[in-house]
């Protein structure tokens, strides 16, 4: 029963992170005055769950459950509808400004959702700030700190015989000895211990490169403090910002061959990390579901044929030479990246179950 709710939770989740990618498209599109033939909750090949017509717009619910879509009138997609009749309301009469707006909409929806949902998050649950010091504030269970015998308000005097003046210089030092015995000094009631022990591994982004960096297992001292609105938003962009940075950097990991496309999560990963993390709160959940936007958003820009980011290439193309692409080549440039795409998917969900039987 539990299992069913989670489930359902993040199906309810990620649908409305499809409804709003689409619901961008369609206000952009609907503002430009383009016709706008369907609008879908999942995929519909064959037929839908339901369906209902709406002034010019099919509204309905597709019965697989991948992502959603919006038909436009007059453009060439995923769907490979070539009918196309020059119509004033066609996606194809539109500028090459109005066509960039109308494809990018989705993934600027996607953004702004992040950006608010981190904005609510903080304004919300108010704001952590570490402590300089280089002081205890929690030890994880387990972890190699555990083992040690460190506990909350230790304050760390040395690490490998190098006095450390502050929380940063302390995890430096410790994160440049990944899986390596450390000599650590701590004082505990006017107490000085030393003692050695085994770090552990955990791998980490610098630049587009995977380094693997030392830990031990705590975090400082975290002063609490509540945000207004216009701090609440700020942070929201920067979070938004970070991720969207670490999504970026991730890619450029994986096409330089520095990260394995192994380590990449599918639809059954983020249902399973979906499940962990609903178990810690609604909190941690829409934490989860602005990230997962930002990926949608991302991913949708890439300049790839069936993607967001392949129509605005090709709409700049057709706006540079002032002419459009032949039909044949734009069918072409679409069925291969429908290949692509489902080549991709097919290999990201054999790792996805790989990953589970681990």
């Amino acid at each position: 029963m539990i299992a069913l709710i989670k489930g359902l939770q993040l199906l309810l989740s990620l649908s409305l992170l499809v409804v709003l990618h689409e619901l961008g498209h369609y206000l952009a599109a609907r503002y430009f005055k383009t016709r706008v033939e369907k609008f879908y909750l999942f995929m519909n090949p064959g037929f839908s769950l339901f369906k209902k017509q709406i002034g010019d717009t099919e509204w309905g619910i597709g019965w697989l459950p991948l992502g959603g879509y919006v038909k436009l009138a007059g453009i060439i997609d995923e769907s490979l509808d070539t009918e196309c009749t020059g119509a004033p309301d066609e996606f194809k009469s539109k500028n090459m400004f109005q066509k960039i707006w109308i494809m990018s909409a989705g993934v600027i929806m996607n953004f702004l959702l992040a950006i608010l949902i981190f904005a609510h998050l903080t304004y919300h649950n108010g704001i952590d700030d570490p402590d300089p010091r280089a002081v205890v504030g929690k030890v994880y269970p387990e972890y190699p700190a555990d083992k040690l015998g460190l506990q909350e308000s230790d304050e760390i005097l040395s690490v490998n015989g190098i006095q450390v003046a502050d929380w940063e210089s302390m995890t430096q030092e410790i994160h440049s000895h990944p899986k390596e015995e450390i000599e650590i000094s701590w004082i505990r009631n006017s107490e000085i211990t030393t003692a050695k022990i085994t770090t552990e591994s955990t791998p980490q982004l610098l630049g587009d490169e995977l380094i693997e960096r030392g830990m031990i297992g705590i975090i400082p001292i975290l002063n609490h403090r509540e945000a207004g609105l216009f701090e609440s938003f700020s942070v929201g962009y920067r979070q938004t910002y970070h991720f969207l940075n670490l999504t970026y950097r991730s890619m450029m990991a994986l096409f330089k061959g520095n990260v394995s496309i192994k380590e990449m999560a599918g639809p059954i990963m983020i249902a399973k990390i979906a499940g962990e993390t609903a178990s810690a709160g609604w909190s941690a959940l829409l934490g989860l579901m602005a990230f997962i936007s930002i990926n949608l958003g991302f991913i949708n820009i890439l300049p790839v044929p069936g993607l967001d980011g392949g129509h605005v290439v090709i709409a700049l193309i057709e706006g540079i030479i002032r002419r459009d692409i032949p039909l044949k080549i734009k069918m072409g440039i679409q069925q291969t990246g429908l290949v692509l795409l489902l080549l991709l998917f097919i290999t990201i969900m054999v790792n996805d179950i790989q990953r589970l039987f681990q």
